[in-house]
């Protein structure tokens, strides 16, 4: 029974892993088998509902981590944790707009100069010092 709870908690992370990483335009960089199992769950979604084809999705996933994980025979049945609806909160990225000219040239700019040409002309005394005093 330690087998399928893994194998069942294993295609539940990966399956809500791989769909976010579909959402976000990444799935040509998931494995072979992923991307198979997404492919089935694009063709389920055309015959039935999302959380019909998300569970039956999970339940191809459990039976293949199972037999893959050692476990003979055919997979018991395992019921989940949360029995609670999936849902799906997962958004794509957005490219923030880009920030105004004036806040780039604002006196923060000439602030941040300032520390950098105190460092350097700190280093070139110091690198003088030594050459003049060191023996």
């Amino acid at each position: 029974m330690m087998i399928a709870r893994r194998a069942d908690t294993r295609a539940r992370a990966d399956f809500a892993t791989w769909k976010m990483i579909a959402k976000l335009n990444g799935a040509s960089g998931l494995p072979p088998a992923a991307q198979e199992f997404l492919a089935s769950y694009k063709t389920r979604l055309n015959e039935m509902s999302e959380g019909e084809a998300t569970e039956a999705t999970i339940r191809e996933m459990y039976k293949a981590y199972y037999a893959e994980m050692g476990g003979g025979g055919a997979p018991p049945e395992v019921k989940p944790v949360k029995a609670e609806p999936v849902t799906d909160n997962v958004t794509a990225f957005r490219k923030l707009p880009p920030k105004p000219k004036a806040a780039q040239t604002s006196g923060q700019a000439a602030q941040r100069k300032m520390p950098a040409a105190l460092i350097f002309v700190a280093l070139c005394v110091v690198y003088v010092g030594i050459r003049l005093y060191w023996p």
